[in-house]
């Protein structure tokens, strides 16, 4: 679900989505997921932490790892924070090579 003109999603929006994804999620079973930004980050995970402050970390849902880290239009924006996010898709990379 992505609102139209790629504005920033309102909670009735996200609220609305939540269903499909977590259905999706339950039937893919994917090993690692990756949220890209903080609305993703934030929904996931039921926080109002910033992204800055929770990317790069490994939390356990719904069977899978999911590390958030930065939207690419932010780095279009910031490119110092490319190290970051390589940093992250390392660490995704050590995840889906285990076991």
């Amino acid at each position: 679900c992505r609102p139209p003109g790629n504005r920033n999603p309102e909670p009735d929006e996200i609220a609305q989505c939540e269903p499909f994804l977590f259905r999706q999620i339950d039937i893919v079973k994917p090993k690692v997921i990756v949220t890209l930004g903080k609305f993703a980050a934030q929904t996931l995970l039921r926080t109002d932490a910033p992204i800055s402050r929770i990317r790069g970390r490994v939390v356990d849902y719904r069977g899978a790892k999911l590390v958030p880290t930065f939207h690419p239009a932010f780095l279009l924006r910031n490119p110092a924070s490319k190290r970051e996010v390589w940093e992250d898709m390392k660490l995704v990379r050590r995840l889906l090579g285990e076991g």
